[in-house]
Order: structure tokens, then C-alpha cells, then sequence
């Protein structure tokens, strides 16, 4: 034992040292003082300052931080005593890297040591010796070390110096593609690129064949240049399936080394780390000993002192391979500060301050394993899309705690600015436990426990990882995530009560989404729901379908005693009365009452026809989600629907199979009658509509749609014997129910009796079902007479939402066939509940109530013949173009558009053809006799044409002529049932494009794209943006709160959320506005754009989905090289142009065959995601 004397600010203390220890210290002259740190600035920003100030802070040292221009909002600022501006005018990373800015501040503000942390200037060996000149200690190895160890090809010779086995690679860094070439040559593919002066990913590119080599050559380079200042590469033999174990070391002045044990970072992507365990697992106690001595013998080999890391691959016989010397603090230091408990950032400053190993308390025999550390680090970045940095505002931070976790972040906060221009790191969250599984079960749990709202993370990812039964038996590889491709298999993130905040606010900033047709506003009285009795509901008429199937159901029907109703109330009434707009919102509160109270109808219509796609289109709602919950509500009483014969619930021809596959998943989801028609009564799209829904199991209800006057004896067309010959056709067909629908309401009493009684005298064993519309006002009475002459079931709408286009009063025909042969068996008073809930109701829907412009039915509906809902329709658009005082000679042009057209049955998609003609012909000021005198060189609405091409199919007693002939000169026509030469849809390859884009995919999201693909995708990217706005109340979708307003929004049972809207604010440069709510007690807030403020100022276009040609930013990020020009040729997979962000490049391909017509970007030119890159044609 010796004793060496040692200055502490000019006294003198006694340091007893082992004289072993000191051999290899003192093979440099220098004295070593013990002289304590009072200031430390840290050359870093993010998560590592503040882990070093922690540090400090502790260790009672003061603290300065130095940022950017573009980091002034960054927490690291906040979190130190001082901090300072560096770099002013320089780029983002470049700011960081600016050496004589930091040493002048550090000069400046009396710092006496500088913490580099990782990545930026930590492995720069002129930064660590500019602090060694300006007197100022670099809390870290020496200037030379940090040469040695940051000049890979000098580390690679230092360790084969050592002892130490390494990869084949060259012998200094490459300066030209040629050398790599002459390497690949020499040792075959697969190849690595590794930047010289520096790690974690950047500069680091594999190659596998020779056709990769100069891209990856070049983009390593460049990525490389960006982020160490030097764009020096050297080529390595890349080793298939190693596992990456790295050694933590930890030396002195004094030539003490010692390690902490080694750390498992093999899952990597990008090749750099996304989750590290301390100790890794599986790894033979031999291999252990051998790694940890190569790594402290390498040190003592260059007199290595402060913290550092030493890297191995590890290959599947077992053999390590030196890869390089970290000569700073690692990322993923944390777990083993978990395992070891030992302070590695307490030890660098103790160290740089001259203490030894000892002295800390740190030998060799003392550090132990103690459980098992796991760190994940969370991103910024998208895994379903390639692990793309996404950049923006956190709108919400809320981190899993809780025993056994760490977290360790910085800009991890509600309101943060995530930006393009450094790494994605968000927050190290390391979770500790006794071994690995118990590790995994915390963090899983924590990272359960994140939400993060505003830009996209790896947590999905992550969750996957630590579930994977590879990973939990601790035997992974450098291949791992490569290999697993179900860990891309991401659980969506719901995000549900921001998404709608998005939406209430967008409401406010810009009014309602959903087209409003009049300026009026929603009632502020919310209905209320009559009392509904405990218990189940009971049976009904569908007790009896599920029991006997359809065909005893019909003999039910028709064995009835009394009238049965249909009730239109949740489709048909307000298709008719308020454009289809009402919600499932409103048809789930009324629902029970219904259940309970009217168990006796026949059925109830509910789904179906345009309620499919209005949904979608303008309720931004799922048509199947409404059918689910419906029935769950209502289990007791026959559903039906609207099926447009081959149309099915579209205005299209669609393949056989799509009708009987739509059939089929809508009988699965609780639908029971499938009402057919079709719009000309063309038998065979009839038959092919019959047929899909008796295949699925459905009630058949063959339906005849009505027109003319049956009592009138020049009315010759449509005569009685049409609609008998017409009926017996159905019945032949194997129809369970006939009905009669009358879409007009020109159904007179007098023709009712004919009509009825007729097919009643045919048919005595088949029921009768009639649909009219009260347009005219005598709906009543022809429903009366409809049942005195034999019909079963006529079709009402509860009374508030009766009479004018939509159906006959309910409560009416309950009153009037009370106490006789035709009573309904239905309580009058629970009509009039059910009444007093719609009334209400209805006026939330005042913007799209017809009473706006229409205060009464008209009975020149008998001269018109238009249908009740087309009726509405028409009469809004007549106001809506200032054309009301003309409605008049609007109806007037229908009538004669109809002669013209050869007089048709007019119902969906019949009737706007002829609505469509009879508005040409009011804006051109045309009459009939003109349109037939000039239809060959007029520009006639599309839909008549197609018509007339035969697209619908063919009209009874042929097409009108000579119109066609006039109209189509040469054009194509088509004969027979328009979607018998369809070919079937393939329904697998639908679904799977359909999961290309979109999470979450049901049959029944198949068979919606199927229906309306665009309206379906519409729908689709809407509520991926706005969440379930089919929980708000109808005000609030309609029109979003006031400000000050509180209210509860249920998502589902037993979750509530309480919200209260707080203000809007100014409009900022982007064009957005910030607005405001308190949601659950929290201060939330989301930014929206101000549509019409936007189209004041100028953005940068945005490339469209849905059109091929335009290349948008796969990301946000810097332009930087474009590799076309404007009109050079490409094809798919070619190269366009290379983006970078957070540090990484990204190429982006052609994504087909073309020319470039327009290129939207240029070079240093920074983009968001979706931005308009170029334009292909």
C-alpha cells in the first residue's frame, strides 16, 4: 500500500490507494487533482439534459441549458437554471453542433464542466478537446479517446490489439463507391455501411445485392454528413441473425475499469434500438464472462475513463464480434442503473471530478444483478405506415406510472410541438421486475396506461413486442421484428373523446357538416322518453318467424283478426317529412318505449333505402351499427326493409352476388322483411331481388308499385288487369307477402276497392300489405277502404309525424277502427306518448322539416303523380334556387316530363330521372312538345339517357319513341336485366384492399364499399377524424355547444364524458383557431382550421387520396433532392425525389407508370405529411 498526496483547492488530504491500481494511471505525467464541479452545462437538449440536470441538482451543481431557435418551447429549458441561445441563425441540428457558440456561453456564464450526452457533439473529439483548451472539463473520456473510439477503423485495430474479435471490415474509412464495391467484391454480400463519427442508426445501411450498393452508398453518406458533420463511412461483412449485446463500462483517473454488466439491444429497426433488457436473458454465464472482460481489458487498453459502451454481435454458435466503442453515455443507461443500482450520471461528474471508482463505492465485486430492466423507448412514429416520424402538437399527455416504472422525457407534455427537425424520442419508459416476465407485465401495463393524443406513436407496436412469446422467453435476434410481421397486426387506437372534441369545435369554428337546407335552428327542448316497465318486452308477431319460418309467418299474418300496421315513423316518415335526417340518437331513446308498447304491429320499417347511404353520407353514421342496436332494443317486433329489387339499397346495377350478399348480412344483423320493388315493376330485377332474400332466409314482400287510377276508365296503362297479371307473376315467383306501394299517395278510396278486393278475390290464402303516402290528405280514408276490401297490413306514421308526404295517422286508423272487424288492438293513449317523444323531437330537425317551405299536402299530387319523398325534395330544392313562387310550373313540367318519357312508374330511381327532366326543362324554358321536336341535339340530363339506354331496365310498354332514338343516335343500349352481364364482385379482394387502408374491417364494412365505395370511404376517413359523432345529442351535432355550455356525452355503458366548451380563439397564421373545452375536469384544447379564413390566404395543395397521379409527403420533413424534372418519363418504384426528418431520409417512389407533369416542391423546401411532392399523369 502507498499513499499519494492529492490538492483539494490548495489543502492537502490523504488518499490511500492500491499500488496495482495505480500502475497503468501513472503511465501519463500528469498529477490528478480531486477539483469539485460547481457548473455544468449540458451541449444536448430533450430527455438527456434533463436526465443531467436531475443529476446535478442532486449533487447541489448548477445547472445551463443551451437550445435552438426552433427549441424555445422545449422543457429542457425549464427544467435548468440558466439557459442560453446558440446557433442563432443556423439550422436546427446544425445549431447543436455550432462548437464556438457553446464553449462562448459556457466562457461567458463561469460553466467549469460540459456534459455532452448522446448523439450531437458526444462523440466529436475536437468538441472534447475545445473544451480541454477553454479550461473548461468535459465530463467524459480524454480529447484522444474519444478520437481513438469515435475513428471506428482505429477502434477495430485497438481491439484486435486487445485480443478482441471483430468483423471483417475495412481498415480506414471509405472516400469513393469504388472502395465499397472493391470490398463487396473481395468479402460477397450482405454488406453494412456504418457512419465513422458517430451511432444510433444514422449513416448506417445494409446491402444484399450489387444493384443497391450506390443508393445506399449515397443515402449513408448523406444521412451521415447531416447528422455528425462528416459524412466518412466504413464498410463492414454484415452478420446474418446476431444478437447485439453491449457492455457497460465505467472507468476513473486513475486507470480503473470496471463494467456494469451487459444489455441485450437486439430489437432493433432501422438498426437502431427500440427496446434494451438488462441483464439478456438466455445468455450463457461463459459468454457473459467473456464480453465483460474483452470490454474492460479494451479499455485499459486506451486508459479509458468516464462512462462508455462497448458492442458486440453475438452469433447463433455463440461467437462474439467487437463493433465499436460508444465513448459516452448511452440511451438505454437506464436499465442498467435499474438492475445495478448504481447512478451512472452521478459517476461521470464524480469522476470528471477527480474521484476514483473506489471512493464512489464502486469495485468490481460489489456490482450486482438485481432483477431485470426492461426500457422501451416511445416515439413519435407511425408502425402502420413504416415507422414514419410524425410531428405536431401533443393535445393530450397523460403517462403510465405506478410501481416498478421509470420515465425519463422531455417534451412529453399537453400542448408540446413535436418538430421535424430532431429525433422521435418522446419518452423512455423502463419498467423493472425480478426477471424478464415480470419486467414485460409493468411496462405492458404502463404503456396500457399512456394517452397520447395529436401525433402517432409506436405504442401499439410496443405492446406487441413485450406480449410475443419470442420475446418473453428471452430468445430474440437482430431479426426479430423482420421476422414477426403480427407485430404490425397494431391494436387501433380509439382516441374517441378528443376526436369529438375535434368535432365540436370544427361545429363552432365553421358551422354544421351534414348540408343544411334552411336557415333554421334546432329546438332547445330535448324530447322525453314516455316510461318504459322493467323487465323484457313482450312477444311479438316475430316470435312467431323465428318459430316458423316465413311461411308460417304469413299464415300468421294473414289468420290475423283486425288490421295490422306497419310503422313507418323510423324510415319512411321521416325520409319524407325531414330528408331522411334523423338519427340513430333519437331512435335508441324511443325505442324501448316501442318495444314495450307495440308489440302487436306487423312490422316495423326502419332500415333500408336511402337511410342506407344517407348514414353514411350526411349522418356520418354506420347503417349496420343502427340495424344492431335497433334490434337489440326492439327484439320482439318484424323488422323490415327497403330493397330496390337488382339495385338492392343503391342507384345502380350491381353483380348478382352483391344482392344476394347484401341480403344475406343484413338478415345475420336482424332484418326480417325484405319489402322488394323496383322502380318500372321490371319483373326480372324484381325476381332477382325476391330471390336474394328468400336465399338468406328472409320474409319475401313482393311490392307493386302503384300509379294511375285503376277507377278511372281512360286510364289504360296502368289498368287493374296490369296489376293482377303483374301480382300473379309474384305469387308464381314464390313471394310470402304482396304489396301494393303506392309512393304518390294517388291511391283514391274508389280505386282501393277495386284494387284490393280484386287481388283478394285472386289470392284469398296471401297477405296484403299497402303503402301509400297522405300527400294529398286522404290517405286515412284509402287505408280504411284498403282494409274493408281485404288488405292485412296498411302502412302509418305516428300522428306528429303523419300526414302530407309521409304516411296516414297512426292514431287515426287506431281511433277509426275501434269497435270493428278492422281494430288494431293498439292502445290509443300510448299512440299519443309516442306522439308527444316525435313532436319534440322533430323540431331538433327544423332545418330539414319540410313545414319550412311547405305548409300542406296539395291534391294536385292526382294530376303529378310525384312521389311523397321527391315531393319534399323538390319542393326545398325550388326554394333553395329561388325558384318557390315557380314550384307551380315545376310540377307542372313533371307531369309533362313523365308523358314525354312514356308515363312511368315513378319511385326511386324512376322518379328523379323524371324530376331531373322536369328541371332541365323549368331552367331552359322548355315544354314537351320542344324536348321531342329538339331531343336530338339537346344536352339532355344524364340520368334520361341512361335511362333510355337501358340502364334501369325496361319500362312497361317499352321505351318512348321517337325520344330514344332522337336522344341515343349510336350510343350503346342494353337489353334485358341491366346486371345480368355483370361479373360477380370478388368480395375477398375487396376486403383486403379495404384493409390496405383502414383498421377494423366487419363483413359489413365489405358489403357497404361494395354498395357506396365512395361514400363508404368518405365515411370511413370522416369518423377516423371526428370519432363517433353518433354519440353527441342532435343539437350538438347540428350545431356544437355554446360557449359556457355544459353537457355528457355517453360512449358507451358506463363511460361518460362530462364536457364543457370555454371559448374560441383568434384566428393564428395557420388559419386555425385554438378552441377550448374542459373535459372530465381537464383543460383540453384542439385546433381547427377556419375554412373560410383559409381560402383567404395560401397553402401548399395537399395531393388527394383518390386521385393516383398526385405523390404526397409520406411525412413531414425537408426536401432534399429531387431526382426528376417536369416532363420526365417514370415508372412505378422509381425514385422521385428524398425526404428527411428526425434525422432519417426517406425516398419516395412513383407509384406508376407516367409522366411528370408538375412538380409542387424544391430542394430545403420543408413539407407536411400529404403535401403535394408532384403530380404524375
Amino acid at each position: 500500500m502507498m499513499r499519494l498526496w492529492l490538492w483539494r483547492g490548495g489543502q492537502r488530504f490523504l488518499g490511500p490507494r492500491r499500488l496495482g491500481a495505480l500502475s497503468t494511471a501513472l503511465h501519463s505525467t500528469q498529477r490528478v487533482h480531486y477539483k469539485p464541479i460547481k457548473k455544468v452545462m449540458v451541449a444536448n437538449r430533450g430527455e438527456i439534459a434533463i436526465r443531467v440536470f436531475r443529476a446535478c441538482t442532486e449533487l447541489g451543481i448548477r445547472t445551463v441549458a443551451v437550445y435552438s431557435e426552433q427549441d424555445t418551447g422545449q422543457m429542457h429549458r425549464q427544467k435548468a437554471d440558466e439557459a442560453y441561445l446558440v446557433g442563432r441563425g443556423l439550422p436546427p441540428v446544425a445549431a447543436y453542433l455550432h462548437i464556438p457558440d457553446i464553449i462562448k456561453v459556457a466562457k461567458e456564464n463561469a460553466v467549469d464542466a460540459i456534459h455532452p450526452g448522446y448523439g450531437f457533439l458526444s462523440e466529436r473529439s475536437d468538441f472534447a478537446q475545445a473544451c480541454c483548451d477553454a479550461g473548461v472539463r468535459f465530463i467524459g473520456p480524454s480529447p484522444e479517446v474519444v478520437r481513438k473510439m469515435g475513428d471506428k477503423v482505429e477502434a477495430r485495430a485497438i481491439a484486435v490489439n486487445a485480443g478482441v474479435p471483430v468483423v471483417p471490415g475495412t481498415d480506414s474509412p471509405i472516400s469513393s463507391l469504388s472502395e465499397a464495391q472493391e470490398f463487396a467484391n473481395t468479402y460477397g454480400f450482405p454488406i453494412i455501411f456504418k457512419a465513422a463519427y458517430g451511432g444510433g442508426g444514422r449513416g448506417m445501411r445494409v446491402v444484399r445485392k450489387y444493384e443497391e450498393l450506390e443508393e445506399n452508398y449515397q443515402r449513408a453518406f448523406s444521412e451521415a454528413l447531416t447528422a455528425f458533420g462528416n459524412g466518412a463511412l466504413f464498410v463492414e461483412k454484415f452478420i446474418e441473425r446476431p444478437r447485439h449485446i453491449e457492455v457497460q463500462i465505467l472507468g476513473d483517473k486513475y486507470g480503473n475499469v470496471i463494467h456494469l454488466y451487459e444489455r441485450d439491444c437486439s430489437i432493433q429497426r432501422r438498426h437502431q434500438k427500440v427496446v434494451e433488457i438488462a441483464p439478456a436473458a438466455q445468455l450463457d454465464p461463459r459468454l457473459r464472462d467473456r464480453l465483460t472482460a474483452d470490454s474492460v481489458n479494451l479499455a485499459k487498453q486506451v486508459g479509458y475513463e468516464n462512462a462508455g459502451t462497448v458492442e458486440f454481435l453475438v452469433d447463433k454458435h455463440g461467437r462474439h464480434f467487437f463493433i465499436e466503442v460508444n465513448s459516452r453515455l448511452q440511451v438505454e443507461h437506464t436499465v442498467t442503473e435499474e438492475i445495478t443500482d448504481v447512478d451512472l450520471v452521478h459517476a461521470q461528474i464524480r469522476v470528471a471530478e477527480g474521484r476514483s471508482l473506489a471512493e464512489l463505492g464502486l469495485r468490481q465485486e460489489a456490482v450486482r444483478i438485481n432483477g431485470c430492466a426492461i426500457q422501451c423507448r416511445v416515439t413519435t412514429e407511425d408502425p402502420a405506415r413504416g415507422f414514419q416520424p410524425d410531428t405536431g402538437r401533443i393535445e393530450v399527455f397523460r403517462s403510465g406510472e405506478g410501481m416498478g416504472i421509470r420515465l425519463d422525457s422531455a417534451s412529453a407534455f399537453q400542448g408540446a410541438v413535436i418538430s421535424p427537425h430532431y429525433d422521435s424520442l418522446l419518452v423512455k419508459v423502463i419498467g423493472s421486475g425480478k426477471d424478464l416476465q415480470t419486467a414485460a407485465a409493468k411496462m405492458s401495463r404502463a404503456l396500457a396506461e399512456f394517452r397520447i393524443r395529436g401525433v402517432k406513436t409506436n405504442i401499439p407496436f410496443l405492446q406487441n413486442v413485450l406480449t410475443n412469446d419470442q420475446f418473453l422467453r428471452g430468445t430474440v435476434d437482430t431479426q426479430f421484428i423482420d421476422e414477426n410481421p403480427d407485430l404490425f397486426n397494431l391494436k387501433p387506437v380509439q382516441n374517441r373523446a378528443q376526436k369529438l372534441l375535434h368535432y365540436l369545435g370544427h361545429v363552432m369554428v365553421n358551422g354544421p357538416t351534414t348540408p343544411i337546407p334552411v336557415k333554421a335552428k334546432a329546438s332547445p327542448i330535448d324530447p322525453v322518453v314516455p316510461p318504459v316497465p322493467l323487465g323484457e318486452p313482450p312477444a311479438g308477431l316475430r316470435e312467431v318467424l323465428l318459430r316458423e319460418g316465413p311461411e308460417g309467418f304469413a299464415k300468421a299474418v294473414r289468420r290475423q283478426p283486425g288490421l295490422l300496421l306497419m310503422d313507418t315513423t323510423f324510415r319512411d316518415a321521416h325520409q319524407s317529412l325531414l330528408a331522411t335526417r334523423v338519427r340513430t340518437h333519437d331512435l335508441k331513446h324511443i325505442a324501448p318505449f316501442v318495444a314495450h308498447n307495440f308489440s302487436g304491429l306487423f312490422s316495423l320499417e326502419n332500415w333500408g333505402g336511402a337511410t342506407f347511404d344517407v348514414a353514411m353520407r350526411f349522418l356520418y353514421e354506420c347503417p349496420w351499427r343502427r340495424l344492431q342496436e335497433l334490434r337489440r332494443l326492439i327484439p320482439n317486433v318484424p323488422f323490415q326493409m327497403l330493397l330496390r329489387g337488382a339495385n338492392a339499397v343503391g342507384y345502380t346495377n350491381y353483380p348478382d352476388n352483391a344482392v344476394f350478399k347484401f341480403c344475406e348480412v343484413a338478415k345475420e344483423n336482424g332484418m326480417d322483411i325484405f319489402r322488394v320493388f323496383d322502380s318500372l315493376n321490371y319483373l326480372p330485377n324484381m325476381l332477382l331481388g325476391m330471390e336474394a332474400a328468400g336465399a338468406a332466409g328472409g320474409v319475401v314482400e313482393a311490392a307493386i308499385s302503384y300509379t294511375g287510377d285503376v277507377s278511372d276508365p281512360s286510364r289504360t296503362k296502368y289498368s287493374l288487369q296490369y296489376y293482377l297479371d303483374l301480382a300473379e307473376e309474384l305469387v308464381r315467383a314464390g313471394t310470402h307477402i304482396l304489396a301494393i306501394k303506392d309512393m304518390a299517395g294517388v291511391l283514391k278510396p274508389s280505386a282501393a276497392r277495386m284494387l284490393v278486393g280484386a287481388l283478394r278475390d285472386r289470392f284469398p290464402d296471401l297477405p296484403i300489405h299497402i303503402h301509400s303516402h297522405d300527400t294529398a290528405g286522404a290517405g286515412v280514408a284509402a287505408m280504411l277502404a284498403c282494409a274493408e276490401a281485404g288488405a292485412d297490413v296498411v302502412d302509418v306514421a305516428v300522428d306528429s309525424m303523419s300526414g302530407m308526404t309521409s304516411q296516414p295517422s297512426m292514431g287515426a286508423i287506431v281511433a277509426c277502427t275501434q269497435h270493428t272487424p278492422h281494430h288494431t288492438g293498439i292502445a290509443l293513449d300510448k299512440v299519443f306518448d309516442y306522439s308527444e317523444y316525435w313532436e319534440v323531437a322533430r323540431g331538433l330537425y327544423a332545418a330539414f322539416d319540410c313545414t319550412a317551405t311547405m305548409k300542406s299536402g296539395n291534391a294536385d299530387v292526382y294530376e303529378n303523380e310525384i312521389p311523397g319523398g321527391q315531393y319534399t325534395n323538390l319542393h326545398f330544392q325550388a326554394h333553395s334556387m329561388g325558384l318557390g313562387h315557380k314550384f307551380k310550373e315545376v310540377k307542372k313540367a313533371y307531369a309533362e316530363a313523365n308523358k314525354l318519357l312514356g308515363d312511368l312508374i315513378k319511385v326511386t330511381p324512376s322518379s328523379k330521372i323524371v324530376g331531373d327532366l322536369a328541371q332541365f326543362m323549368v331552367q331552359n324554358g322548355l315544354g314537351r312538345a320542344e324536348v321531342l321536336e329538339r331531343a336530338d341535339e339537346l344536352s339532355l340530363p344524364l340520368s334520361v339517357v341512361e335511362f333510355l339506354q337501358g340502364h334501369i331496365g325496361i319500362p312497361h310498354g317499352g321505351f318512348p319513341e321517337p325520344l330514344r332514338s332522337k336522344v341515343l343516335k349510336d350510343l350503346p343500349r342494353i337489353e334485358g336485366r341491366p346486371g345480368a352481364s355483370l361479373p360477380p364482385l370478388d368480395f375477398a379482394a375487396l376486403e383486403k384492399e379495404i384493409r390496405t387502408r383502414h383498421d377494423d374491417v366487419a363483413p359489413e364494412d365489405v358489403v357497404s364499399a361494395a354498395m357506396y365505395p365512395r361514400v363508404y370511404e368518405e365515411f370511413r376517413d370522416f369518423t377516423a377524424q371526428f370519432g363517433p359523432v353518433e354519440s353527441l345529442n342532435t343539437r350538438l351535432f347540428l350545431e356544437g355547444p355554446k360557449i359556457a355550455e355544459e353537457f355528457e356525452v355517453e360512449l358507451e355503458r358506463g363511460k361518460t364524458l362530462h364536457i364543457k366548451a370555454l371559448a374560441l380563439g383568434d384566428l393564428n397564421t395557420a388559419g386555425q383557431r385554438e378552441v377550448f373545452f374542459e373535459l372530465n375536469g381537464q383543460l383540453r384544447s384542439v385546433l381547427v382550421k377556419d375554412t373560410v379564413a383559409m381560402k383567404e390566404m395560401h397553402f401548399h395543395p395537399k395531393a388527394l387520396k383518390d386521385v393516383k397521379g398526385q405523390v404526397g409527403a409520406p411525412m413531414p420533413g425537408k426536401v432534399m433532392e429531387l431526382r426528376v424534372a417536369e416532363g420526365s418519363t417514370v415508372t412505378k418504384g422509381q425514385p422521385l425525389c428524398v425526404l428527411s426528418a428526425m434525422k432519417m431520409e426517406t425516398v419516395v417512389n412513383s407509384p406508376l407508370d407516367g409522366t411528370v407533369r408538375r412538380i409542387h416542391v424544391r430542394p430545403d423546401m420543408s413539407v407536411e405529411g400529404d403535401d403535394l411532392i408532384l403530380e404524375i399523369e
